[in-house]
């Protein structure tokens, strides 16, 4: 597995055995047209890291992520780990595989 890193973003790429790997599917549509209002800041305001449990529940759903550094998109995660998400970011015209470390999320909302 190696790294790349842009715009806040991990992607992570697995090269290791493909047929281990269970298959994987963006949604079959484009997300809500508009952002949904900002959360208020929660008791998790001033942590590092998103809790992965939280996340957790937003599985195979339309979620809307806030990062550290001001971007936000529309993200539909498929999986969770211990410290990152990955799942597909919405372009603004497709669904783009990617993974998130937990610490650069900022909130979000599913």
């Amino acid at each position: 597995m190696y790294y790349e890193e842009h715009e806040h973003i991990e992607y992570h790429y697995d090269l290791g055995d493909q047929s281990r790997q269970q298959p994987v599917t963006a949604p079959t549509s484009s997300p809500p047209a508009s952002e949904p209002p900002r959360p208020q800041q929660s008791a998790q305001a001033g942590l590092q890291a998103v809790d992965p449990g939280a996340i957790r529940r937003c599985m195979y759903r339309f979620t809307y992520i806030w990062m550290k550094g001001g971007n936000s998109f529309w993200f539909w995660p498929v999986f969770v780990g211990r410290t990152s998400v990955s799942g597909f970011r919405w372009t603004g015209r497709r669904w783009v595989y990617t993974g998130i470390g937990l610490n650069r999320i900022d909130m979000f909302t599913c």
